[in-house]
């Protein structure tokens, strides 16, 4: 099992300083299993987060409230929704009453899409988890926010 002490070569001043650089060094680890994860689909783990936001909404919803509830804020979700669009897995259009308001659809390119990830049994990074930890370390990471 990891140690944060060992992988990173150091000490820390106490338990909290030291849990405040295991959850900033896991989340660099995570994103880049993430990303490795999602390669083969096409997509970034952000594309994945509006596709299943779109798919959520079940019809189409406005761009501004896609990218409110993405759970990384990316001041690039427009650029994002392009590449969705180019590659059919999302529609837009722009609302007929007023013309600066854009709505999006996830395809159903897009829902296959999610289908194949969502039956993919690949996502090892997170196996040396129990449910009753998993479900813990969620209770902890909620208590910090």
């Amino acid at each position: 099992m990891g140690d944060i002490s060992k992988d990173i070569k150091s000490s820390f001043k106490n338990n909290k300083v030291k849990a405040l650089i295991n959850i900033k060094y896991t989340s660099n680890w995570l994103s880049s299993k993430e990303n490795d994860f999602f390669k083969p689909y096409g997509i970034s783990p952000q594309q994945y987060n509006i596709l299943r936001i779109l798919r959520g909404a079940k019809d189409r919803v406005k761009v501004q409230i896609v990218k409110d509830r993405m759970i990384e804020r990316s001041p690039n979700a427009t650029r994002l929704m392009d590449k969705l669009c180019d590659k059919n897995l999302i529609e837009r259009e722009r609302c007929e009453q007023d013309r600066r308001v854009v709505y999006a659809k996830i395809t159903n390119q897009g829902l296959e899409l999610l289908k194949n990830i969502d039956d993919s049994r690949t996502v090892s990074f997170l196996g040396n988890l129990t449910e009753d930890e998993a479900a813990t370390l969620s209770d902890l990471l909620d208590k910090i926010r």
